[in-house]
């Protein structure tokens, strides 16, 4: 069971790792919120198809979907459109780099939300290397004046804790529910409110002048890196432990920075690996991956 699950958790990491690539294709030719929606709408129709074939049942819970809403908009439509807007002036690595925040984010969120999951050394340590990770990242765009490059590292900075706050929100409200249920539902809600609030801002997609990268590209993140994406996170939940599964994030930055430097030819500064190694590290040290040498007596003594 141990080695099935290393190969889903590889092939999850597989599934999200691209993402970066394939959104920095595809916001090119289609608009960030738009990309966005259609996204999130066609990963809701492939969902929900999985679901009603596996015998879904709707929920008619006024409550259940009520927080679906809000989960939503935090876990999807909105991180979804700024990591979209920000990769127009970011380079896709340095997205993925960001995006592994979320754990960070989550947890310092959690210490305020959650009454069992507070702050301890180990979160406290963690979640400061990676702030530092993040300024590190950030240094070269501060000190030449701030641009639209640190827009876009700070749209993707706030998409993360946008994810953070959506897993909370899922956590305190969702948590009872069936595998899928309300993650597809979530997607369901997004969608209804998110496509017609794009069509309002940034006008029709003129799909005949797409190019097929573009189509393609929205094609997978909605299918692979999104609803089977899903469907392969919750396999590995219902037989391994959060904590397992949240290796991924690790696996994440690898990928997308590889292929940033493979297919776009992206050139990582020496900033940007110091932020992102200090960022991970960051996360191993929350996550308790990594053990630090505490005296925790004596901390209880003080």
């Amino acid at each position: 069971m141990k080695f099935k699950n290393l190969l889903l958790l590889l092939l999850l990491a597989t599934l999200w790792g691209p993402s970066f690539l394939f959104i920095k294709i595809a916001v090119v030719e289609i608009s960030p919120i738009t990309l966005a929606a259609f996204r999130i709408g066609l990963a809701a129709v492939v969902l929900h198809i999985w679901l009603l074939f596996k015998g879904y049942e709707f929920n008619q819970s006024w409550t259940f979907w009520r927080h679906v809403t809000v989960a939503g908009f935090f876990a999807h439509a909105f991180p979804f459109a700024l990591v979209n807007w920000g990769e127009q002036y970011i380079d896709s690595s340095i997205a993925s780099i960001l995006n592994g925040l979320t754990p960070l984010a989550t947890v310092v969120i959690a210490n305020f939300a959650i009454a069992d999951e507070r702050m301890t050394v180990e979160r406290i340590i963690g979640t400061t290397l990676g702030f530092i990770g993040l300024l590190v990242l950030v240094s070269p765009e501060l000190i030449s004046g701030v641009d639209a490059s640190v827009l876009g590292i700070v749209a993707v900075a706030v998409a993360a804790m946008s994810y953070g706050v959506g897993l909370v929100y899922s956590r305190l409200y969702l948590i009872n529910e069936k595998p899928l249920y309300a993650p597809s539902s979530q997607l369901l809600i997004s969608a209804l409110y998110l496509i017609p609030f794009a069509l309002f801002v940034e006008g029709p997609v003129a799909w005949n002048t797409l190019s097929w990268e573009a189509i393609g590209s929205l094609v997978i993140l909605s299918t692979l890196g999104t609803a089977l994406a899903f469907v392969i996170y919750y396999k590995i939940l219902t037989s391994a432990s959060a904590s397992y599964l949240s290796l991924v994030t690790y696996l994440m930055p690898i990928y997308g920075v590889a292929l940033g430097i493979i297919f776009l030819d992206e050139v990582l500064a020496v900033e940007a690996i110091i932020g992102a190694v200090l960022i991970i590290l960051g996360i191993m040290i929350a996550n308790k991956t990594i053990r630090l040498p505490i005296d925790r007596k004596a901390i209880k003594a003080t």
